[in-house]
């Protein structure tokens, strides 16, 4: 074999050792994936028919709702709360239609502003550069507004009541050093290192005018948006999100998750809102429960994921045949008036607790028209009931408002709210 095949099959035929490695361990299921041709899939933020594409596919930036919701989920997470350090206005503006640009162009695979060399030596690069030489890796990097950015730049009477501050819940112990947030930036790509690329780039481009206030990786997407796909499992090892929303579901999505008109302020139209909930997982007590016992916790079996009494994992579930405290019965839509939420969740593993036992869980992502609606009453049923809780914890939480896409080139993230001519 010529160098120049040997090179051609390590570029085309093999996905790279960083591809395989991902985050401490973590990218053997995207290595896994790699190495079996998995298809990647690339759609506008607003499209419901999934187009086939590489994995290194870039995936639209501009349509009616922001990508990162709908998209078909990606394997990697970085996620942002900044809080905001500015009282100018005019600035903090200057500051979304800056991050827009870069976000135009990194989710295009390309640099931020004239790049990471060539420049005034003189001059920090305008690109940090370790995203150099990768694919956009289906990049999507989506904002959202919390609660406590409605108490500046005279925005008090453009606060949705739909983004309701959350209650405390039973069992709930929040941090409040990874709870809240001015505003957040979740980024999603298949490539942990060019999510991570996108959030630094977006926190050094608001230096002095915001500072994370806390973030979180992401790995193993634990539920999916895509119709007919292997369903994702969890830490606990069961799989996650059978029944959730998938992208092509268009009338779902503007039943469950796209904010209509007439729903609350016109700048929120197109939009959504977002939980967010760090959930830590008592994996070391999980790990020494019965098989029996983890699965009339779920009332799923742990091999096919299916519901009590069924055979396949999609077959209709019969509530009543599961223990009443079983997860799956209790948060049903079925069993809940029919509230559904689209899941974006992801595993993470943060070292240890000092203990000897694992810091890993869940990093649970929740998109829905109506927080009061959707997660609240949900949550309220589960924390009071749902026998799961003897193994996990909420150990951080936020809100946020998602507001619609960026239609075009001359559009910007939050211009609908912060605009006057919107």
């Amino acid at each position: 074999m010529t160098q120049a095949q040997q090179t051609q099959q390590i570029r085309g035929g093999a996905p790279s050792r960083r591809a395989l490695l991902g985050w401490g361990g973590a990218g053997l299921a995207l290595g896994a994936a790699a190495a079996g041709g998995a298809v990647a899939v690339a759609r506008t933020g607003d499209d419901t028919t999934p187009a086939a594409a590489g994995t290194g596919s870039a995936v639209e930036f501009h349509g009616t709702h922001q990508a990162g919701i709908a998209t078909p989920v990606q394997d990697r997470l970085h996620f942002a709360a900044f809080d905001v350090k500015t009282d100018d206005r005019a600035e903090f503006v200057q500051l979304l239609k800056d991050w827009t640009e870069a976000a135009r162009r990194m989710t295009a695979g390309k640099p931020v502003g004239e790049g990471a060399y060539g420049g005034l030596p003189e001059a920090p690069p305008d690109d940090t550069g370790e995203a150099l030489g990768l694919k956009p890796s289906r990049l999507t990097l989506t904002i959202g507004f919390g609660p406590s950015l409605f108490d500046r730049f005279g925005l008090q009477d453009k606060r949705p009541e739909a983004l309701a501050e959350l209650p405390a819940f039973p069992g709930d112990n929040l941090h409040k050093a990874r709870s809240g947030g001015d505003l957040c930036i979740q980024a999603c790509a298949d490539d942990p290192q060019v999510a991570v690329h996108a959030i630094r780039n977006l926190a050094r481009i608001g230096f002095g005018k915001v500072a994370v206030r806390w973030s979180q990786l992401g790995f193993g997407k634990t539920s999916s948006t895509t119709p007919d796909a292997q369903t994702p499992r969890n830490l606990f090892g069961f799989k996650d999100g059978t029944r959730n929303i998938a992208g092509t579901e268009a009338d779902r999505l503007k039943e469950h998750v796209w904010v209509g008109d007439g729903d609350g302020p016109d700048w929120m139209s197109a939009g959504s809102y977002l939980v967010a909930r760090r959930i830590r997982m008592n994996i070391e007590t999980w790990d020494r429960t019965s098989l029996q016992e983890q699965e009339d916790v779920f009332g799923r079996d742990k091999r096919e994921g299916a519901p009590v009494g069924k055979a396949g994992e999609h077959d209709a579930p019969f509530l009543k045949a599961m223990k009443p405290t079983a997860h799956v019965r209790l948060a049903h839509p079925d069993a809940n008036d029919g509230i559904t939420i689209l899941r974006r969740g992801y595993s993470f593993t943060d070292g240890t607790d000092g203990l000897g036992r694992l810091d890993a869980g869940l990093f649970f992502l929740a998109y829905q028209r109506d927080v009061r609606k959707g997660f609240i009453p949900l949550q309220r049923k589960l924390a009071a009931h749902d026998a799961l809780n003897e193994y996990i914890q909420h150990v951080g939480s936020a809100v946020f408002a998602v507001p619609p896409g960026v239609r075009d080139s001359g559009d910007w993230w939050g211009r609908t709210l912060f605009s006057k001519e919107a």
